[in-house]
């Protein structure tokens, strides 16, 4: 489902990724990132049990060009399923103007439609937060590897208490 975004600096179109998105999201990745591991990370597990097609969001500007992205994949906290937010990506000349954001909002809202209850994130401490994260440890959510506390996060996209235990992602995360 599309859907437009308004955003201070422009208007933001966010959908689920096409078969025909899989390059400008491989294009999004590497522009982003110094080197190729995120974006070989997407397209690992885009072939894994842990995708969801719906969760794969796009976000670009009024002429339809893609420019950020955010995933959800399957994890889970112990045996209780939950989604893992990431990678994030945005094209460079487009940070800081919302389009991250934009994919990020339109993920997590794709996710509690569908039903999802919680969403963990290893990732910037100073970022996430505005999309409703707290630290992970004040609900006894831990990795099986040592990571700042403050990096980890975990979201309750609905009223359900978060769970207690240890975070098990996708194994193309090698976590």
């Amino acid at each position: 489902m599309e859907k437009t975004v308004l955003s201070t600096h422009t208007n933001w179109i966010t959908r689920a990724e096409t078969d025909g998105d899989i390059p400008a999201i491989r294009k999004i990745n590497l522009d982003a990132f110094d080197t190729a591991e995120e974006a070989d990370l997407v397209d690992a597990l885009r072939a894994d049990p842990a995708w969801i097609d719906s969760l794969s969001i796009l976000s670009a500007g009024p002429d339809g060009k893609p420019v950020g992205y955010a995933l959800l994949t399957r994890c889970h906290v112990d045996d209780t399923p939950a989604l893992c937010l990431g990678p994030c990506a945005v094209r460079p000349e487009y940070q800081r103007t919302g389009a991250g954001s934009a994919a990020i909002r339109a993920a997590l809202e794709a996710a509690e439609q569908a039903g999802e209850h919680f969403v963990i994130v290893l990732g910037h401490p100073t970022y996430y937060p505005r999309f409703g994260f707290t630290r992970a440890s004040e609900y006894d959510i831990r990795l099986s590897i040592d990571v700042p506390d403050e990096a980890l996060m975990a979201l309750s996209l609905d009223s359900e208490q978060l769970p207690s235990g240890t975070v098990r992602y996708a194994a193309p995360f090698g976590i």
